[in-house]
């Protein structure tokens, strides 16, 4: 991963210590002309085209105060530089958690992680932090605050900003605050894994899935170099072509019946035993399977998964996989292409084949010297690019949030 410096071009960097000290910062450059780069733990500045326009950071790690946390009410008021893994002990006091998984949690902040909204294994049942964002505070690209939702799990009807906020990559506002609506914690959590043989023992694995007795929280279909490179319950052996995850959380009796019955279903499927994480041993297979700094992101609809992953692995056999299979989502890594390989799988081997099973193909990052454009970055411009250009001129009219690193930039 890149340093801070090699990703965007600042001429200095500033650290506020509150939402007052970040409203003058941006208040100056506005006067100036002059772009912020916000900046949180520094894990997902590499997502989104390179930024080229010289400019001022601005480093939120400063704003680290838990504002509110009334636990009777399952919410939580944080500042923006509070960081993942901080979030999560402050909440495990109440015997809560927030169901959002994310790479480096240590590192990783609430603010970026609302700007980048990446995905995580707990997609499947638990969704992504927009899911959980009742609220915000931010600053526009102007200087001036501006604060949407509430407190509350239900909010007053009308546009919802805290949506629009998640996954803009801080090109709409610098992110200040976050209230978030928090979960119980399960008593008991467990991984069920199983290699698979061949595509289409995947694709009846996952159809059985649909119609299982269970209830899992997680399913995710990894193949490619990294499981036979770098794996944790054992190298994928040659005579099977991706590894199965499926993940339980609940009462530890239920999660317990819920293994057994799905070794049940899988027998009757012949699948070989499977290896079974569970209770006290499971939290590291958790963060393991969030941990995957993936280039690039691929979505479609979660029946076309299979299919998609057998392209990628065509066009680029060398090539790492992990999938949110039951949502869709596939994440590639190709650590092996040099700068004008990447390009050249991205534009003409990838997309192509991405586009053929109905999906869209975003690069998350990429290596120094890779010449990519916006388009082969983001993909052709989407039905509502007239619309995202004008919420965007909306909150910075200036262009100087993070400019030429969305997609409407």
């Amino acid at each position: 991963m890149n340093t801070i410096a090699e990703i965007l071009p600042l001429t200095e960097t500033l650290t506020p210590g509150d939402e007052a000290a970040v409203v003058d910062a941006v208040r100056h450059a506005y006067r100036d002309g002059t772009p912020i780069y916000p900046i949180g733990g520094g894990t997902h500045l590499d997502f989104g085209t390179r930024p080229t326009r010289p400019g001022v950071g601005l480093a939120l790690g400063r704003l680290n105060r838990v504002v509110d946390h009334p636990a009777d009410d399952m919410t939580i008021t944080v500042e923006a530089g509070v960081t993942m893994a901080e979030l999560g002990r402050r909440l495990r006091a109440e015997k809560q958690r927030l169901p959002v998984d994310v790479a480096r949690a240590d590192r990783a902040t609430v603010g970026g992680v609302v700007a980048t909204d990446p995905s995580g294994p707990r997609q499947f049942a638990a969704g992504t932090i927009r899911d959980y964002l009742l609220g915000f505070r931010a600053v526009d690209g102007r200087g001036t605050p501006f604060a949407a939702g509430g407190r509350v799990v239900k909010n007053v009807a009308g546009y919802n900003l805290s949506r629009l906020m998640t996954g803009s990559l801080g090109t709409l506002g610098v992110i200040t605050q976050v209230t978030l609506m928090a979960r119980p914690m399960p008593e008991a959590s467990a991984i069920v894994a199983c290699d698979v043989p061949d595509f289409a023992a995947a694709e009846r694995l996952l159809a059985a899935l649909v119609r299982t007795e269970t209830d899992p929280a997680a399913v995710e279909l990894h193949a490619g170099a990294d499981e036979r490179a770098k794996p944790l319950l054992g190298a994928l052996p040659e005579s099977s072509v991706a590894r199965l995850f499926v993940g339980f959380e609940s009462s530890r009796e239920e999660v317990n019946w819920m293994v057994g019955q799905l070794r049940l279903e899988w027998e009757a499927l012949d699948v070989a035993p499977p290896t079974i994480v569970s209770h006290a041993q499971v939290e590291p297979l958790w963060q393991w399977l969030a941990d995957f700094d993936a280039q690039l992101q691929v979505n479609v609809l979660p029946g076309a998964t299979v299919a998609a992953i057998e392209r990628v692995l065509d066009a680029v056999p060398g090539c790492s996989i992990r999938s949110r299979a039951g949502n869709g989502v596939i994440l590639i890594r190709l650590s092996s292409l040099g700068p004008e390989e990447f390009v050249t799988a991205v534009r003409t081997q990838l997309r192509p084949a991405i586009a053929q099973c109905g999906g869209h193909l975003v690069v998350r990052s990429y290596p120094d010297g890779a010449a990519l454009t916006g388009e082969d970055v983001w993909g052709p411009p989407a039905d509502g690019a007239a619309v995202m250009r004008a919420v965007k001129d909306r909150f910075d009219p200036d262009g100087l949030l993070n400019p030429g690193r969305f997609v409407f930039d």
